[in-house]
């Protein structure tokens, strides 16, 4: 591991893509362990940390000597949570909530009925707004299935109110795997 300690384009390229491995691989544990996946984050911290180990020791042994190597791994941690965090919205971990507020109350059940269809858990409540009464659809269901079901609501009623918040965990109920 001489190569480390020079000062050459290989340490750069080197700090710079480690760093940003680092980066997204931390901003998967964190999210992994903000919902409830607390084994699979804990595994991972275990390579996060021996990759900072080795690129933080690299920048730290020969800053002095070469400041560009801090300007690297500064830039590369800036773009690691940014790639973190667009390949954790691609993964989708957890579940979520949907709310839908529908002012068409005959189409809300053919709407329940649809997602029914296509395996959503809905449940339909009666709600009154400042113009009259509207019909609540609450769905609980994986994140990768937000799309699917956004365009499902949508392709019935494109006036509809869509609401999507986080679910920790969810007992009972109807989710399918």
């Amino acid at each position: 591991m001489d190569f480390l300690q020079e000062s050459s384009i290989w340490i750069y390229l080197f700090i710079f893509f480690g760093k940003i491995l680092e980066v997204t691989i931390s901003t998967i544990r964190i999210v992994l362990i903000s919902r409830g996946e607390k084994i699979i984050g804990s595994i991972i911290s275990m390579f996060e940390v021996l990759i900072w180990l080795f690129i933080t020791g690299t920048v730290l042994s020969g800053f002095k000597e070469d400041i560009v190597r801090v300007f690297i791994f500064a830039i590369a941690v800036g773009i690691g949570n940014y790639v973190g965090s667009w390949l954790e919205d691609k993964l989708a971990f957890g579940l979520c909530s949907i709310q839908v507020i529908v002012t068409d109350c005959c189409s809300s059940q053919e709407l329940a009925v649809k997602l029914r269809e296509n395996n959503f858990a809905v449940t339909v409540t009666k709600g009154k707004g400042k113009d009259g009464e509207r019909d609540i659809m609450f769905l609980h269901t994986k994140r990768k299935r937000i799309s699917q079901a956004e365009e499902i609501i949508q392709s019935y009623l494109e006036n509809a109110v869509i609401i999507v918040n986080d679910a920790k965990i969810i007992r009972g109920g109807f989710i399918r795997k």
